[in-house]
This record gives structure tokens, sequence and C-alpha cells, in this order.
């Protein structure tokens, strides 16, 4: 309950300095306070397009990340188990990691149709953080843990189901953590670029181009709220999915 309340009057700390910055600059086309971004989010929900928008972004955004994931957790396995693979896909993925998203969206944009731009988006910046994160954990696993597997002939599904899976399970939700919001940010700022109908990124241009700083801050918390929670969701089922470790 301590650590609760300390976080609860961290947050209303940082909202009253949002409040007297907001105050302090005095001008409502550069930044409102955060009464005037609630109402301004109060009158979005109100709208016939807020849920729709909230609800593609959070698909797309969802179904890249998972296709990321599925594609960095087997291509860390398969580079962990076959040497040549692993030397064949890591300038792959340090490619991927190391190009500006921005790149990215403008080539998919190019090449493909803008609805799938998010999708597409968070795909590729999920797919390496999840890379490295799985393949190092394989690399860490207890060695004594596989010559003992080894010694009792232990076939390789329950070696993979009790010792590689519970090893992984802290990296798992690491990469979850790390991948995730960046899948939320990529996907979003996909959507501000390539202009798909009825999204949260189609929602905050709208607002830039009316000079409408509460809309735009708005969307903003839509975005972190979303993004939290579904996160939350993921590590919770992640947790409760996979046995062992933390």
């Amino acid at each position: 309950m301590r650590n609760k309340l300390r976080k609860l009057l961290i947050l209303f700390l940082w909202i009253a300095v949002w409040q007297a910055v907001s105050v302090m600059v005095g001008n409502v086309f550069v930044i409102v306070g955060p009464w005037e971004t609630v109402s301004a989010l109060l009158r979005l929900m109100g709208s016939g397009n807020f849920f729709p928008s909230v609800g593609k972004s959070l698909v797309c955004i969802i179904c890249g990340f998972l296709a990321g994931s599925a594609l960095g957790a087997i291509s860390a396995v398969l580079a962990y188990r076959f040497r040549v693979f692993g030397e064949i896909i890591d300038p792959f993925f340090k490619t991927i990691k190391t190009v500006p998203v921005v790149s990215f969206i403008i080539l998919v944009l190019i090449w493909f149709n803008k609805d799938l731009t998010a999708s597409l988006i968070s795909m590729t910046v999920t797919a390496p953080a999840v890379y490295y994160n799985i393949k190092a954990g394989l690399e860490s696993t207890d060695k004594q843990l596989l010559e003992m597997a080894e010694v009792f002939r232990m076939d390789p599904g329950r070696r993979f189901t009790y010792i590689y899976l519970p090893w992984l399970k802290p990296f798992i939700t690491s990469s979850v953590q790390t991948a995730f919001g960046m899948a939320w940010k990529s996907g979003v700022a996909a959507e501000v670029i390539g202009q798909p109908l009825m999204t949260i990124g189609n929602g905050l241009y709208r607002g830039k181009i009316n000079l409408a700083t509460d809309e735009v801050l708005a969307w903003t918390v839509a975005i972190v709220v979303m993004s939290v929670i579904t996160e939350h969701m993921l590590l919770l089922a992640v947790r409760k999915a996979l046995p062992g470790r933390a």
C-alpha cells in the first residue's frame, strides 16, 4: 500500500508540474493543462470516431507485435541450434535494429497498402528486440542442467519444457517490456505519416493541422493508457503461461 501511495503521489506531483507549466506559458496553442486535456479526451470519446480508431490501432499494433515476437523467437532458436543460421541472420537483425524507423515507414508506404503500415512497422521494431533477448537467454542456459538432461537422455520436448522455458521466462518478460512500448510508439508514428483513416495517428494529425493542442494531448494520453494496460495484460499472460522463474 505504501508503494502504491508513493506512486500515486508522484503521479499527482507531475500533474501539478504540468498544470504549472501550462499556466506559466499561458498559450493554449502551445500547451494546455491536464483539465483541458481530460475535457478534450471526454469530448473525443463522445464522438463516433474515437473508439473505432483506438480499436483499429490496437489490433494493428498487437498483430504486428505478435508477428515480430514469433519471428524473433523462432530466429533465436534456430540461431542457437544452428551456428551457420545465426551467422546468416545476425546481420539482418543488426541492420533492422540500426536503420531509422522513419526509413522503414517510407519504404512500407511505397511497397504496401497504408493500412498495413502500423502492423509492419511494429513487427519490424519488435523482432530484433525479441531475437536478441531470447538468444541471450538460450546461450546463458545453465550448462549443468543441460548435462543432467543429457545423462538422463531427456527427450527434446521435455528438455524444452522443463529446462529452457523456465530459464527463458525472465528474458521473455524483458523482451515484452522492451519491445511492446517500442511497437506502440513506432506503430502510431507510422499512422501519423501514412494517414490510414480511423486510427490514432490520423486523430493526432487532425489535431495538429487544426492547432488543437488539447486534442493532441488527449490522443497522447489515450496512447499511454492503452499501452500500459495492454503491456500489463501481456506480461500477466506470459507469467501465468510459462513455468519457472519470475
